[in-house]
This record gives C-alpha cells, sequence and structure tokens, in this order.
C-alpha cells in the first residue's frame, strides 16, 4: 500500500483527533468532565471531517489491481 495515509483527507483528520486526544488528556488531568468531553468531541471531529474530505475526493484513490490468468 505505497502512500497508505499521505492525503489531505489523512492528514487533517489526524490532526484533528491528535489536538482532541491532547484536549481530553489535560482536562482529565484536571478532573473537568466539560473539557474531557470537549477532547472527545473534537476526536469524532477529526473522524467525520477526514470521511467527508474522502468522500469529496481528497484521500486516497481506489487502486486497481490487474487481473491474472493462471493456468488450472
Amino acid at each position: 500500500m505505497a502512500g497508505h495515509g499521505h492525503t489531505p483527507a489523512a492528514w487533517t483528520g489526524s490532526i484533528i483527533a491528535f489536538i482532541g486526544f491532547c484536549v481530553a488528556g489535560a482536562f482529565m488531568v484536571m478532573a473537568k468532565p466539560v473539557g474531557f468531553w470537549a477532547g472527545m468531541a473534537l476526536i469524532a471531529a477529526g473522524a467525520v471531517v477526514g470521511g467527508a474530505m474522502k468522500v469529496a475526493g481528497l484521500g486516497q484513490k481506489p487502486h486497481a489491481h490487474p487481473v491474472t490468468q493462471t493456468e488450472v
């Protein structure tokens, strides 16, 4: 899978999710549930944004695998 994850959709979704993990982790240490759940919402938003960008054509294109015939 050459090029796996090297797309704008993958980078954007991963960065948003990473920020969400950082926010959720920081607020968990501070014992602030509202901030923790805001971070969790950011993680979910990263998945939604990455998926939407993939649907919009900014994700990895499907590869057509050549069909080879084998002798039986």
